[in-house]
């Protein structure tokens, strides 16, 4: 069940608008080039920034997400009629599908709380590449603890979102526990001055036990890269399709 940020409509409308400039995306299609991908699993794929990008790049592109309010609203971006979009998670992808690349950015490694959801996304993303296929995506390292920044005075908005108006938004830790970290985005809708939550839960998991899962799931990890709009803050996978497999 996808959070409320991804799942109600008010919340989806605005959520570009304060997710700010997307200078990750512009790594991922140069990461693309880079390892020859023309068909491409976009997990986790939201409003469709990433997906709309790479059908404009003429990508084979099949964008993923279990939130419907999200891909309602990817699917009045331009070159989004060039996008399969799927509802759902990744047990929705259909076993004929063999993609070169399966990409998961900003958070959306994150979100699998436990080993199983985990483990059970990577088999599954497995199944859908080639033989020569690729997986990228990028998870927060842990001992950099982003969340001690996660806080009203740290992330405070306002934003004039276009045809809706005047909107502040902020965020707050409300638990962290282990690896699990429990937070809330708020956002007042000043023309109504109506106040929206959403609570999200990431899982921050050691670079050691990734990497393990990967291996566990029939992945060879080929490299694992710092991400250019975050240094030193992320780590950035790229794992390619055993070739014992």
């Amino acid at each position: 069940m996808a959070d409320p940020i991804f799942e109600d409509s008010r919340l989806v409308a605005i959520y570009d608008s304060f997710d700010g400039e997307r200078r990750d995306l512009v790594h991922y299609i140069e990461l693309i080039k880079e390892l020859g991908s023309r068909s491409v699993i976009d997990v986790g794929c939201g409003t469709g920034c990433l997906s709309t990008l790479m059908a404009r790049e003429d990508l084979e592109v099949v964008g993923i997400d279990p939130a419907k309010a999200s891909l309602d609203f990817a699917r009045t971006k331009p070159f989004s009629d060039k996008v399969r979009w799927i509802c759902g998670d990744v047990d929705a992808l259909q076993s004929s599908l063999s993609a070169d690349l399966a990409v998961m950015t900003g958070n959306v490694a994150q979100v699998f709380l436990s080993d199983d959801s985990w483990l059970r996304t990577l088999f599954c993303l497995r199944s859908a590449l080639a033989k020569h296929g690729h997986l990228v995506f990028e998870v927060r390292d842990p001992s950099k603890k982003a969340w001690l920044n996660w806080n009203r005075d740290d992330t405070f908005q306002r934003i004039n979102v276009p045809r809706i108006g005047w909107v502040q938004g902020w965020c707050e830790v409300i638990s962290v526990t282990d690896q699990l970290v429990q937070f809330k985005w708020s956002y007042l809708f000043e023309s109504s001055n109506n106040l929206v939550s959403s609570l999200s839960t990431l899982r921050f998991r050691e670079r050691i036990e990734i990497e393990k899962s990967l291996w566990e799931s029939g992945f060879e990890v080929k490299e694992v890269r710092d991400a250019p709009d975050r240094p030193g803050q992320e780590f950035v996978f790229v794992a390619k399709v055993a070739e014992s497999e």
